[in-house]
C-alpha cells in the first residue's frame, strides 16, 4: 500500500514532526561524535568502537530518514515497510544509548577536571593518566576513560546519550504513525471501490 497524500491530518502532521526532530537529533548526534574522533585521531589514537558505531547509525538514519521523508512528500512512501525500517533504527537506537550509558548512569560530571584532558596533553593515555585505575593501556582509548576525561567531554557524551534516548522515542512513534497511515489509507481505498449494485427483476 502506497502513500497517497501528504495531507492526511494530524498522523501526516505527526509523520512530519517525527521526522523533524529526528533530523536535528542526529545531525547534532553526528557532529559532536565526529569531532570526539578528531580529537582522539589528533592526540594518535584510536577511538572507542561506541563512538564509532554511534556515528554510523547516525549516518545511516539521517540517510534513510531524508529518503523516506522525500518519498513522504513525493506520495510514493511505502508505509508498511517503513515502519519495518523505522522499528530497526529504534532497536539499533536502543543498543547505541544502553552503550553509550553504561559508564555515564553513575558518572558525575561536576567533579572532573574543567581542563581538557586530550588539548592539554594529547599523550594522557600513554602516560598512564586516564581517569580510571586497573585500565590497560591501549593504542585504542576505552570509553569508560574517554567519558571522565574531563567535564566538556562527559557532558558532550552525556547529550549524544540524551538524543540517543530521543531517537529511541521519535523512531517508535513514526512506526506507529506510518501503521496508523497505512491502515486509514486502506480504510479510504476500501470505502471508494465501487460496490455491485443488484437490480430487481
Amino acid at each position: 500500500m502506497r502513500f497517497q497524500s501528504p495531507q492526511l491530518g494530524a498522523m501526516g502532521v505527526t509523520f512530519t514532526i517525527m521526522r523533524a526532530g529526528q533530523v536535528a537529533s542526529l545531525i547534532a548526534a553526528i557532529g559532536m561524535c565526529a569531532n570526539f574522533i578528531s580529537n582522539i585521531a589528533t592526540a594518535e589514537h584510536n577511538p572507542p568502537a561506541e563512538l564509532v558505531g554511534t556515528l554510523t547509525v547516525a549516518v545511516t538514519s539521517v540517510i534513510y530518514v531524508a529518503i523516506t521523508y522525500i518519498l513522504y512528500y513525493d506520495n510514493m512512501l511505502p508505509l508498511l515497510l517503513t515502519a519495518i525500517l523505522d522499528s530497526l533504527l529504534l532497536i539499533a537506537s536502543i543498543v547505541v544509548a544502553a552503550l553509550l550509558g553504561k559508564p555515564l548512569s553513575s558518572l558525575n560530571c561536576s567533579i572532573l577536571s574543567t581542563e581538557s584532558a586530550l588539548a592539554a596533553n594529547p599523550s594522557v593515555m600513554s602516560s598512564g593518566g586516564l581517569p580510571f585505575a586497573g585500565t590497560v593501556i591501549t593504542q585504542t582509548l576505552p570509553y569508560p576513560s574517554f567519558v571522565a576525561l574531563d567535564q566538556a567531554t562527559c557532558y558532550e557524551i552525556k547529550t549524544v546519550w540524551g538524543l540517543s534516548i530521543a531517537l529511541c522515542v521519535l523512531f517508535g512513534f513514526s512506526g506507529l504513525v506510518c501503521v496508523g497511515l497505512w491502515h486509514r489509507i486502506r480504510r479510504e481505498a476500501a470505502a471508494a471501490e465501487p460496490k455491485d449494485i443488484e437490480f430487481e427483476g
